[in-house]
């Protein structure tokens, strides 16, 4: 498989603060990768590092397709205006954006989709209703029926299961591995090791800085856990973006 992504000792922030800290690593096609960590590890800002609303403090994230796959973005639920006035068949009808612009027009072929999106997310009979008036299971649904649409080749979550029931859970896993099938690479911030290790191949595990990145039985270890808390816990809020260490050989000469 070929590369998607490559963090290439990437650093990111804000207001030259660093929040995710020389990151190096290689994301290929298809793969389904788990980010987890503890709170403030820096998990959300490197998905918005992926997606280029946070331009990199040093170093870089590469796509050697150069810049041409279709990547699309689910934030946490908290930084979803559920007060915007639309309703719920409208809001999946935005995944198909790229395509028919903002104000183009939907056709039967559209419309079908649209359609068969709501479906396979349990929401059938929900399509005129406000999405203030959902629940947070039902909202979530629908942003992933919208995310179906948007056929992206890359798909960051950021933690799309939180506070969400058993079988909503249960209903939007078995989208993501649908999506794993279909040879789309998904990144996804994710709280529940269980569900992680029950769910990913691949972990990477952050507390800023990366603690390990692999195989997820052999990342998700007690030890490499610890050492995620103990870390996050010594971090300097106040501490500024520093520059990479020069190579050994640089050094010496």
């Amino acid at each position: 498989m070929g590369e998607v992504l490559a963090f290439r000792d990437v650093t990111l922030g804000y207001d030259r603060h660093p929040a995710v800290h020389h990151l190096s690593g290689i994301v290929n096609a298809g793969e389904l990768i788990a980010v987890c960590g503890p709170n403030g590890a820096g998990k959300s800002t490197l998905l918005k590092g992926v997606m280029g609303l946070l331009p990199p403090l040093s170093g870089s994230i590469a796509r050697p397709d150069g810049g041409r796959a279709r990547i699309a973005y689910l934030p946490q639920a908290a930084e979803v205006d559920r007060s915007f006035p639309i309703c719920v068949y409208d809001l999946v009808a935005l995944g198909l954006w790229r395509r028919t612009g903002l104000f183009g027009g939907v056709s039967r072929a559209d419309r079908e989709r649209i359609a068969a999106a709501i479906a396979a997310v349990g929401l059938e009979g929900f399509e005129r209703r406000a999405i203030g008036t959902l629940s947070g299971g039902q909202m979530q649904r629908a942003l992933f029926a919208r995310l179906l649409l948007q056929d992206a080749e890359i798909i960051l979550l950021d933690e799309p299961f939180t506070a969400l029931d058993t079988a909503t859970v249960s209903d939007l896993v078995a989208l993501v591995e649908r999506w794993h099938g279909e040879g789309r690479t998904v990144l996804a911030v994710l709280h529940d090791l269980e569900l992680v290790r029950a769910h990913f191949p691949r972990t990477l595990l952050l507390a800023r800085s990366p603690v390990d990145w692999g195989e997820t039985r052999a990342v998700l270890t007690a030890a490499n856990l610890s050492k995620a808390r103990r870390m996050c816990e010594a971090w300097d809020e106040g501490a500024h973006a520093c520059q990479p260490e020069r190579p050994v050989s640089e050094r010496a000469a």
